[in-house]
């Protein structure tokens, strides 16, 4: 068979990394989410708990809340550690909450990255649908603990991923970003849209154009 010029820099399929979505479960998980034009912008959020301040989603990664493994004595930033991190190992005296070292496979690189508390910026917690994404897209609405549920939501809604990714992501949705590794996309997408049925978040028509483009490469 004849090679042409578009095959040869048409760029390989790289497979979906484990533990991602199949194509099917990503189609039935967009027909389950409304659509907007686009991303509306009203207005008033104010993440900051500072005097003045409007803390729209409640103090960052406090436990006080009825999010999964809310109240158990341990914030929500430690508690995605201690779930995503392997070889971890905990502050002596702090009843197995505080994370002081471990390993993370970054779910948006696929890197390896060493976690140490002494340098905790080079992880950190992203919030996979944006706080401020959700609260223009409805999360304005919401009750104050209804948000801090969303904030928290270890099971739904929250990845450890290095620094520099959870920098560039921003409160972008995907139209705007992808992980940069592409073997990440379903992983990401699946959680991004499993985020948005779970809370009743729509996304935009731009974003479902992106995602149908994701799930098509998804075994």
């Amino acid at each position: 068979m004849a090679v042409t010029a578009c095959d040869l820099v048409r760029p390989a399929r790289v497979p979906p990394a484990a533990g991602s979505p199949t194509r099917a479960q990503l189609e039935l998980l967009l027909t389950d989410i409304p659509t907007v034009y686009r991303r509306p912008f009203p207005g008033g959020y104010d993440r900051s708990c500072r005097s003045g301040h409007g803390c729209v989603f409640g103090p960052a990664w406090t436990d006080d809340t009825d999010a999964p493994r809310g109240r158990d004595g341990c914030d929500t930033r430690n508690n995605v550690l201690a779930l995503q991190l392997t070889a971890v190992s905990f502050r002596p005296g702090s009843n197995d909450c505080v994370v002081q070292s471990g390993t993370l496979v970054d779910p948006y690189t696929g890197e390896t990255r060493q976690f140490r508390r002494s340098d905790a910026k080079a992880v950190q917690i992203d919030h996979v649908y944006p706080l401020a994404a959700a609260w223009d897209m409805g999360a304005a609405q919401w009750t104050s603990e209804r948000r801090i549920r969303f904030a928290n939501d270890v099971d739904t809604n929250l990845l450890a991923v290095g620094g520099a990714e959870n920098q560039a992501k921003g409160d972008s949705t995907p139209a705007q970003w992808l992980p940069p590794n592409p073997a990440y996309h379903c992983y990401y997408a699946g959680k991004f849209l499993t985020a948005a049925r779970t809370y009743g978040l729509p996304i935009t028509n731009a974003d479902r154009a992106t995602l149908i483009d994701v799930a098509r490469r998804c075994e």
